[in-house]
């Protein structure tokens, strides 16, 4: 054997123990990345490195893990006592959600506020005019975290709403994710700065556009405003998110919480600031008031990432599927589910329960497009229904379960969501709120187009090809 090819050999063999015997992994996940070990050997274990590895994971968070859970604990004592959702109602139903609240207090220190009322936005065109009319108001701070903050039209507006802020004498911190943050010119950010505004990178890169820690993204998006108000959704900061680039109108979800929650969000925005810049704010209670909240809704704010042990917002979508006695309706635009998911789903279909999915009917990514409709193919035999979006594009990350309780964040159902990015979701648990998301789910099955059996054996040859190829490699996405 050539010299070559047998060191080549060797070594692929050496990095395929390495994936099965250091990395503990999933066996899915494990046999995904020693499939493309052997399809495209040295290659593929670069690709491994960039995407895969958890060599030094534990180590790169370890500081923030520990970070979390002394910070948590002094806001804990700050806040006095942990709020705790009482049972409304002797229907059984609802109090299945108390496990559900119970687990994510255990395993997530997820503390529950239950005195929070709600705006729920559908359309980018609400939501920033919502968002920037409460920036314009506020008197002491201002703390934004966001994927990222296009140079663009509506990131122009939002950082001149901020740079406004900063020279009114409001404190304005922005914390954006180091990759798509590359791609910014730092032209953009300098009247901010020079106004007193402050920034931070999580995760930049060693220069400008080279970033090795591009696996690894804060996928937040979260504005607190004086510790009273706060946004969290689907909506980052771009044309896009207003319906003016290529793919049309933009259908997102993204909520406004005035209450005690918005503490929990602060207390999740304080924590990135503090890992990714060395400005690092202290926990005063200037951040914490008494929001004199009197709304009527109990919600509790799921984080997660990898610096958690444990996929927190998963356990969370399967925990509340498994609560379901009614309905569980979904809407995402990255359908790439791991086997207990579907599995969850399955089951819940077969057991008479009214499983719906929405998907959009165009690609933001060709690769993730495929695998969302290979996984609905395995689902509709069950009983699940799929739908995908045909008014623009819909990017949506909502979960609702019996019209009860439901969750809007920043997760996708997809491993990025679950393992890679940071993450946050706020849970709703009150009818009236999971009502209206039901009720918005339902109007846009009207301007969506059911996946059946019969369509899916109608699309072009070369998606069919495509699909078992993107499915085997996605869990490695």
């Amino acid at each position: 054997m050539d010299p070559i090819i047998l060191a080549i050999v060797l070594l692929n063999i050496c990095f395929g123990i390495s994936i099965v015997f250091f990395e503990r992994k999933t066996p899915e996940i494990a046999l995904a990345w020693l499939t493309v070990l052997v399809f495209i050997p040295l290659l593929g274990f670069l690709l491994y490195l960039a995407f895969g590895q958890n060599f030094y994971r534990a180590r790169l968070f370890r500081i923030k893990a520990e970070d979390d859970k002394k910070v948590q604990e002094l806001v804990t004592e700050q806040l006095s006592e942990v709020a705790r959702l009482e049972t409304r109602s002797t229907d059984e139903r609802e109090s299945k959600f108390l496990r559900v609240i119970r687990m994510l207090l255990v395993s997530n220190r997820a503390i529950v506020s239950n005195n929070n009322t709600i705006e729920i936005y559908t359309n980018g065109q609400d939501k920033f005019r919502a968002l920037f009319a409460a920036i314009d108001q506020a008197k002491d701070f201002v703390h934004v975290e966001y994927y990222y903050i296009s140079p663009d039209g509506l990131g122009t507006e939002m950082v001149t709403h901020l740079t406004k802020k900063a020279k009114e004498g409001v404190e304005v911190r922005v914390l954006v994710d180091g990759l798509p943050f590359s791609v910014v010119p730092p032209s953009f950010w300098k009247p901010f700065i020079d106004a007193g505004g402050k920034k931070a990178v999580f995760f930049p890169g060693f220069f400008r556009f080279i970033n090795f820690r591009f696996n690894n993204r804060n996928h937040r998006k979260i504005v607190v405003i004086d510790g009273k108000t706060a946004f969290c959704g689907g909506f980052n900061v771009g044309d896009e998110y207003v319906g003016k680039k290529e793919l049309g109108c933009w259908r997102d979800t993204h909520v406004r919480i005035n209450g005690d929650a918005a503490h929990l969000l602060e207390l999740r925005f304080l924590l990135d600031w503090n890992y990714a810049s060395k400005d690092r704010v202290e926990m005063l209670p200037r951040y914490f008031p008494k929001t004199g909240g009197t709304g009527s809704a109990a919600v509790q704010i799921v984080s997660s990432g990898p610096d958690h042990q444990h996929n927190q917002i998963k356990l969370a979508y399967l925990h509340l599927i498994n609560t379901a006695t009614e309905s569980v309706y979904i809407q995402t635009p990255y359908f790439v589910p791991d086997s207990s998911l579907i599995d969850s789903l399955r089951l819940a279909a077969q057991s008479g329960i009214d499983v719906k999915i929405m998907i959009p009917c165009k690609p933001d990514h060709m690769f993730v497009y495929a695998v969302n409709h290979a996984f609905i193919a395995d689902l509709l035999d069950a009983g699940v229904k799929a739908y995908t979006y045909d008014d623009g594009f819909i990017h949506a990350k909502t979960l609702v379960i019996d019209g009860l309780v439901a969750s809007v964040g920043s997760a996708n159902w997809d491993v990025r969501s679950f393992k890679l990015n940071f993450e946050t979701n706020a849970l709703i648990y009150n009818p009236a709120y999971a009502k209206k998301l039901r009720e918005i789910f339902e109007d846009d099955l009207k301007h969506s187009t059911e996946i059946t059996p019969e369509s899916l054996k109608k699309r072009p040859l070369m998606e069919k090809v495509w699909e078992p190829v993107a499915r085997l490699f996605s869990p490695v996405l």
